[in-house]
């Protein structure tokens, strides 16, 4: 631990960007995880149609990470890309 009074106030400080950068992480992630389970689960009727608001939340939720900070553009970009691309191929599959 740190003696220093200065060192102390930046631990505290690491510690709450942190955790706000988890949380940021876990959203993201979520929100993702929840787009390629309707994905793949293309069989169960309606699932097409609940993509659209599950793509749109997902991007949200990138662009929101991005723009903190907690990932970067182009990484943001090409998840993205990838998922909206795999929305649209599988909504010209059916």
């Amino acid at each position: 631990m740190a003696n220093i009074k200065s060192s102390e106030k930046a631990n505290r400080q690491r510690i709450t960007r942190t955790a706000r950068n988890v949380a940021q992480t876990t959203a993201m992630r979520t929100a993702i995880k929840k787009l390629r389970a309707a994905l793949g689960g293309q069989g169960a009727k309606g699932a097409a149609k609940n993509l659209g608001p599950l793509l749109k939340s997902a991007v949200q939720a990138i662009d929101k990470a991005a723009s903190k900070g907690v990932i970067k553009k182009g990484t943001a970009s090409r998840s993205v890309s990838r998922l909206t691309v795999a929305v649209s191929s599988a909504g010209a599959a059916k």
